[in-house]
């Protein structure tokens, strides 16, 4: 007689996050800036700039700014 529960789906565990770094990665490259600067000017979008790669992002809303502590 079969089991009338069917059985879950195994699926192999995604790898662990990568832990979060104090800036966001550059959306065109994926690479790890070493300083993000940006500039809004009235009516237009925010122009965030990826050092050292260069790559420029335009995002129509302002960005998010924290203060973390450094780390240990």
């Amino acid at each position: 007689m079969r089991d009338p529960h069917p059985a879950p789906l195994l699926v192999a565990a995604a790898e662990a996050p990568a832990e979060p770094g104090p800036l966001p990665r550059c959306p065109v490259c994926g690479s790890a800036p070493e300083r993000i600067s940006w500039r809004q000017c009235a009516g237009r979008p925010v122009v965030l700039a990826f050092d050292p790669c260069g790559h420029r992002y335009a995002s129509p809303t302002p960005p998010v700014l924290a203060v973390t502590p450094p780390p240990a």
